[in-house]
């Protein structure tokens, strides 16, 4: 049967897990697909595997799927961190965060001793920023607080709504999200930016974090390694 360019990707990564890994597991469909090539492998091979996951509807699958799954708060470490991205440079810096965990999925990729970032090539760009705008967390009472500060940075945005646009979009940690362009501004010194304004939960770029890239296509996977 033929498999498309994410699970392709997906199944690349999964054969990647070793013996007694503690694994982070993504929110997406790639990440989906990834947590389905996992659950078949360990089946296949009895892999003695940890999960632990970004997101309540990833732990859900993975559980569904028939993979254990830990709680973050029980960590000390993990070997590797496995998730898509919205948009990858050619420096392999992210924009991520268009999902609601942006928090759990920044702090499992700081963490891993490994990332691997799943995409197809739809998703590789010059610049971050090209295609979507870059998601700022930050505290509920402090959402205007914040825009103003980041309109006065050269920044346009709003908050995010729902996804029926009748209410503000809430992420899993309880933050709200601004939806923020910048024009003519590279993404370390955005990075700095973003890091120092109080208010601030976390933002979607994602620098020196990814230790490789792996890119599906139609018949192979290319690997891009920091």
């Amino acid at each position: 049967m033929a498999i498309n360019p994410k699970q392709r990707v997906a199944l690349h990564a999964a054969n990647l897990v070793e013996q007694n890994m503690v694994v982070g597991l993504g929110t997406g469909s790639t990440a989906n697909f990834f947590i389905e090539a996992l659950a078949k492998r360990c089946k296949a091979e009895k892999l003695n595997i940890q999960t632990v996951s970004s997101s309540a509807i990833s732990a859900v699958k993975a559980r569904e799927a028939g993979l254990p799954v830990v709680s973050i708060a029980d960590l000390d470490s993990l070997d590797i961190y496995v998730d898509g991205a919205d948009e990858v440079t050619p420096d392999l810096t992210l924009l991520k965060g268009r999902g609601q965990d942006l928090v759990n999925e920044k702090l499992l990729a700081s963490a891993a001793d490994q990332f691997f970032v799943l995409v197809d090539e739809s998703k590789l760009v010059e610049h971050i920023g090209d295609n979507f705008p870059i998601p700022v967390e930050v505290m509920p009472q402090a959402w205007r607080l914040v825009l103003t500060q980041l309109k006065h940075q050269g920044g346009e945005g709003q908050l995010r709504l729902n996804a029926s646009g009748d209410n503000v979009a809430v992420t899993a940690s309880g933050s709200l999200v601004l939806d923020m362009q910048f024009k003519d501004m590279d993404s370390l010194e955005l990075t700095m930016i973003l890091d120092t304004i109080p208010g601030i939960v976390e933002h979607g770029i994602f620098s020196d974090i990814a230790s490789a890239i792996f890119i599906g296509g139609e018949s192979e996977v290319e690997e891009h390694w920091r």
